[in-house]
């Protein structure tokens, strides 16, 4: 099997666990396409470089950042954690960087913000289930007290979590492939239809192609419409074993537990 991984290559420099990708064989449903950068999805970086993506989400403080579960914790096996990070925490230097653009060592408009503390579902530590491949990450403010939601725009930018959707929404997902496929590190955009994925029907699945190396983690956005409607986040991107193959876990009672406690912090 030929597989994509969608978070980055550098998994022992980062000592983060690279990513789980689940199997399929489908055709191209769209292509995606390099947008303008959207200001609450950026890159997380583990060490100063392109880790993964992740994305603002709504929160009562406006310092929750969701991503994918095996951007930030190895997966476990048998109930047993994985060999690195495993309380899930240890997770080494990550930030944030969102609306990241730019040739190079790129750009950061809006700031690099530090994760404070990472939340992932034990299913995930101890057994490696997709279905928990999610994660919410706390950041900590700005020397001068604001927080990320802030610096990306406030409410108006970021989506509120969905806990209860459907799998057949039309969503918008936007990434961040690694600069070997995205030399100018522009965010990509596909807004397409999601249904239950054939090899694994508990997982969501889209068909878009371009979603690299660096996508895990992209937010997928439901009901997303024009100023001040940034729509509802409903999953992030998981694995695949192409870039036209993408999936994600769904929100769900045990997520929005992770959600609450990083929300807390």
């Amino acid at each position: 099997m030929n597989v994509v991984v969608k978070g980055a290559s550098a998994a022992a420099a980062a000592g983060v666990a690279a990513v789980l990708a689940v199997g399929f064989l489908k055709a191209t449903d769209v292509d995606a396409h390099a947008v303008h950068a959207f200001p609450g999805v950026g890159v997380l970086m583990a060490n100063g470089e392109h880790w993964c993506t992740a994305s603002v989400v709504d929160s009562p403080k406006g310092t929750v950042v969701a991503t994918a579960a095996h951007c930030v914790a190895p997966a476990g096996e048998g109930g047993e954690p994985g060999a690195v990070a495993p309380d899930g925490r240890a997770i080494g230097d990550l930030s944030f960087a969102p609306a990241f653009t730019g040739e190079g060592v790129g750009r950061q408009p809006l700031g690099v913000w530090k994760v404070r503390a990472v939340h992932v579902d034990e299913r995930w530590t101890r057994w490696g289930e997709d279905t928990a491949d999610f994660a919410f990450l706390s950041i900590e403010p700005d020397e001068d007290g604001r927080t990320v939601q802030q610096a990306v725009g406030g409410a108006e930018e970021a989506p509120k979590p969905e806990w209860t959707s459907g799998y057949e929404r039309e969503v918008t997902v936007v990434g961040y492939p690694e600069s070997d496929r995205n030399p100018q590190n522009k965010p990509i955009s596909c807004t397409t239809q999601t249904r239950h994925d054939q090899e694994d029907p508990a997982m969501l699945y889209i068909g878009c192609a371009g979603f690299w190396s660096g996508t895990s983690g992209s937010p997928w956005i439901a009901d997303r419409g024009g100023p001040g409607r940034p729509g509802r986040l409903i999953g992030v991107l998981s694995g695949g074993e192409t870039d036209v193959d993408s999936t994600a876990a769904l929100f769900d009672e045990k997520a929005k537990a992770l959600y609450e406690q990083a929300a807390r912090d």
